[in-house]
């Protein structure tokens, strides 16, 4: 299957470009106040090693908004001001370095304070991202009960552009955010048909981290093997670094990116005879920080546990091993070439990737 993007205008975050032919983005919210600059820092600075694109920090005050530029000076990736509310705050954290704005249409709308929020924004040549989220639309749609969640949501997003795009803004990027699957994957799918604008994805208060994984999984899962979207972001009650390593795994999955060699596995059964979880979950430690690379060939390392799928599997691998008893046979290229044993297993197949991918 090859996955056919659908074709959007290109919009410049910083220097992240988003749209057009350029990859997905992936990004992250901070997770502390913005005015404690230097925990905001800090953590932006991890989740940029990890591999996000593009991060989000709230902005609640004029603290908050003078705080970008420290925290500009510090990173090197592009912020995204979070407002609600108080459109004044959303001029601030422009005049202090913003690279985006996110507007939300259930609480800033008057189209005078929308007028000054992009004079600043055109000054600065920088995109504002219409933000809907199911909680938090305008009251005309959010209390029409003949309409459904998602078409509330498209409906608000389009009355809001047509605002914008009425004043001649058209730098504009969209979210439709609700916590169902369904609704979102629909809400999505609808607003796709309506518009040129870059989507940014993503499932909003998915509940405990493994559930909002596996939502958020089926989710963009859904809406990028459509060819829908252009940034994500996996929002999860937990570390914001888990956000970062579950959005490549779909990414990945989906053949979108590379980030590494993807690790197959099988899930072990009353005929292995070696600790597969010991030897997959130590081999993943070693490869996890492997840097973003969207133009890499995507590589793959088997570990199989016995005979019935395991030489099958190490065939179709860059590299694999399949274990009998204590020691297993290293496939490379798809062809059998020695025996290593199970103790051994992780430093041989580190050492034969590092020959196959020397910049690794």
């Amino acid at each position: 299957m090859i996955i056919k993007r659908r074709k959007v205008k290109e919009v410049k975050i910083g220097k992240v470009k988003i749209g057009g032919n350029n990859p997905i983005a992936i990004q992250s919210m901070t997770k502390v106040p913005t005015k404690d600059y230097r925990k905001v820092i800090a953590q932006i600075k991890v989740l940029q090693t990890a591999g996000c694109d593009i991060v989000r920090l709230a902005v609640r005050d004029e603290e908050d908004a003078r705080a970008i530029s420290r925290i500009k000076s510090a990173i090197a990736i592009p912020l995204v001001a979070d407002i609600h509310f108080n459109w004044k705050l959303a001029v601030s954290a422009i005049s202090a370095g913003a690279d985006k704005i996110r507007l939300n249409p259930g609480n800033i709308y008057k189209r005078e304070e929308l007028k000054e929020v992009i004079a600043a924004a055109k000054d600065r040549s920088l995109p504002i991202r219409v933000g809907l989220n199911s909680g938090s639309i305008p009251k005309i749609f959010r209390y029409n009960q003949k309409l459904r969640p998602p078409v509330k949501l498209v409906k608000a997003a389009l009355d809001y552009l047509k605002i914008l795009e009425d004043l001649k803004f058209t730098n504009i990027v969209i979210s439709l955010k609700c916590s169902n699957v369904l609704d979102t994957i629909e809400a999505y799918q609808l607003a796709a048909k309506k518009c040129d604008y870059p989507l940014h994805l993503g499932l909003t208060a998915t509940g405990f981290p493994e559930a909002g994984k596996i939502k958020s999984a089926i989710t963009l899962g859904v809406l990028l093997a459509q060819g829908i979207g252009d940034t994500l972001r996996v929002s999860l009650t937990s570390d914001p670094l888990e956000e970062i390593k579950t959005a490549r795994y779909i990414l990945a999955s989906l053949r979108l990116a590379s980030f590494g060699p993807e690790i197959i596995s099988c899930p072990a059964c009353g005929r292995t005879e070696v600790d597969i979880e010991k030897i997959v979950d130590e081999l993943q430690d070693k490869l996890s920080a492997q840097k973003a690379d969207f133009s890499a060939k995507p590589f793959k390392i088997a570990v199989m546990g016995c005979v019935v799928n395991g030489p099958g599997e190490a065939e179709e691998a860059d590299l694999a091993v399949a274990f009998g008893k204590t020691d297993g046979l290293l496939y490379k290229d798809s062809k059998p070439f020695r025996k290593i044993s199970g103790r051994l297993a992780v430093s041989e197949i580190i050492r034969e990737y590092k020959k196959l991918c020397p910049k690794s």
